[in-house]
């Protein structure tokens, strides 16, 4: 099948905005003292005593060795997983002692999910996987949001697919979908995990290009995991863990040449 992705000049990648979203000042999300300890006969420390600070308009690599807690990490900066002490804050709000209604609406509203599995489901159109965020937020009409999907779809190169299932596409026309999907509420930011793993190296570079425009063209914040050290050096900003510590956190002054 055909991987061609239209040029992101020719529509705008995000689509009309849901709301008259306000400017956003100071960090996006911040992790303080974080750590998520797996219980058990011998408990298993995912992420120790993590602090960091991502902002607006950031393209961050996550990078490590296998098991060094990346994903996990991952996890707990979009409240997928609660850490054993420490505390996330998303848009400066404290989210430990939300309840769980709350913690969903942040997800829904500030955080969009690309995994390295697109976890699209295969009973649904392309065009319906999209429309799944916004038909949980519930702001958008069925016509509003399906309207949205094909917007975005079509800005990804996907025009001639809404109405295939998964299983009729590629893998990297897949996970365009599911950046598609991610983008659906027009959440500042974007939470990768291993986006580009199960692509061969072509359909790589395409979602590497997809996501980097997100950061460049629109002012989107991605946060990538990944083991390609080469894609990780292309981003602005790479944290490496080891043994769930950040042992490295440093800016390539490079990469937006």
């Amino acid at each position: 099948m055909s991987e061609a992705v239209a040029p992101q000049s020719e529509a705008p990648l995000i689509g009309a905005p849901l709301i008259e979203a306000p400017l956003i000042e100071g960090p996006l999300i911040e992790a303080h003292k974080v750590t998520r300890i797996l219980p058990g006969i011998v408990p298993t420390t995912l992420v120790h005593d993590v602090d960091l600070v991502v902002g607006a308009n950031e393209f961050v690599a996550i990078t490590g060795p296998s098991g060094s807690g990346k994903s996990s990490l991952l996890y707990l900066l979009g409240l997928l997983d609660m850490p054993t002490s420490g505390e996330v804050l998303i848009e400066g709000k404290a989210t430990a002692h939300m309840t769980e209604e709350e913690r969903a609406l942040a997800r829904l509203t500030m955080l969009g999910f690309v995994f390295q599995f697109h976890f699209l489901l295969p009973e649904l159109t392309v065009r319906d996987n999209v429309m799944l965020p916004m038909r949980a937020l519930g702001r958008l009409s069925r016509n509003e949001m399906r309207a949205r999907s094909e917007t975005l779809l079509s800005s990804l190169g996907l025009a001639d697919h809404m109405g295939k299932r998964p299983d009729q596409l590629s893998g990297g026309q897949r996970q365009r979908v599911a950046v598609a999907r991610a983008l659906a509420n027009e959440p500042p930011v974007i939470l990768a995990d291993e986006p580009t793993g199960s692509l061969d190296s072509k359909a790589s570079e395409q979602v590497f290009e997809v996501l980097q425009d997100l950061v460049r063209g629109h002012g989107k914040t991605v946060v990538a995991v990944t083991h390609d050290l080469a894609m990780a050096e292309r981003m602005d900003r790479q944290i490496e863990l080891l043994d769930g510590r950040v042992v490295s956190d440093h800016k390539h002054a490079a990469a937006r040449i």
